[in-house]
């Protein structure tokens, strides 16, 4: 689970908030998506988000990999 963990630090640091429809301002702090953000627009909680990023959720069902994927 490491490789998913890296992946969704990698990827989420990467996706425009504009694109993903989440309003910016010049105050912005984080590069690319917050992981509220990304928990939000998933459909997953944050809690379990951070899990997942930090590899400590282990074996994510393919419903909340396929929501992953479309952020």
């Amino acid at each position: 689970m490491d490789d998913l963990a890296g992946f969704l630090r990698t990827r989420r640091s990467r996706v425009d908030p504009a694109a993903a429809g989440i309003p910016t301002d010049s105050r912005r702090r984080v590069e690319g998506l917050r992981r509220e953000e990304v928990a939000h627009l998933s459909g997953v909680s944050v809690d379990y988000y951070i899990r997942l990023e930090q590899g400590r959720a282990t074996q994510p069902s393919e419903q909340v990999l396929d929501a992953l994927a479309r952020v």
